[in-house]
């Protein structure tokens, strides 16, 4: 099967999910927002729970080649603030906007259209960024198990234990 058609059931998949996990639901992402409701934080957490072990078991079992990405302060900086003040205006991630689309919020369109011209804006002007923005804070190929210098099941261990007691905390505080 090609990875199209994978990409395209995952896809489908995880659109499902996020439905049934109610975190298209824009008072959810007003809730996350003001730190008032973590269904979506809960959801995330869960999504990289199960992200970490799959594809460590496949990569482990050879089905799989691990694609690091080069790590970039100047990026992650800038691309995690025009994410977070996208968010912030819109009501939701790109994810959510498409999923939200799919249950027939059209106000979610305003804010696709925008991510994509967003994007092709961003390819424009992909060439002057990378020799300064994009160029500050290279750090490589680095992970977080590479950095412990320790087998990478034992971080994902500490992880999910790190993550199980704040899904407790979140209960706790019915949060």
């Amino acid at each position: 099967m090609s990875t199209l058609i994978w990409g395209l059931i995952t896809g489908i998949i995880f659109g499902f999910l996020l439905q049934k996990g109610q975190v298209l639901r824009y008072e959810k992402q007003l809730g996350a927002l003001l730190f008032k409701d973590f269904t979506i934080v809960k959801f995330m957490l869960s999504t990289v729970i199960i992200s970490m072990i799959g594809i460590y078991l496949l990569y482990d079992i050879g089905l799989i080649k691990l694609s690091i990405k080069s790590t970039g302060l100047g990026a992650n900086i800038i691309g995690g603030l025009v994410f977070g003040i996208g968010w912030g205006l819109l009501g939701y991630c790109p994810a959510t906007a498409a999923g939200a689309l799919g249950e027939g919020r059209w106000d979610s369109l305003f804010g696709i259209i925008g991510m994509l011209f967003g994007a092709a804006f961003y390819a424009e002007a992909y060439p002057a960024l990378k020799t300064n923005i994009l160029a500050w804070g290279k750090k490589g190929e680095i992970t977080l198990y590479g950095i412990l210098g320790i087998n990478h099941w034992i971080v994902i261990l500490i992880l999910i234990i790190i993550f199980c007691i704040v899904f407790y905390w979140f209960e706790k505080k019915k949060l």
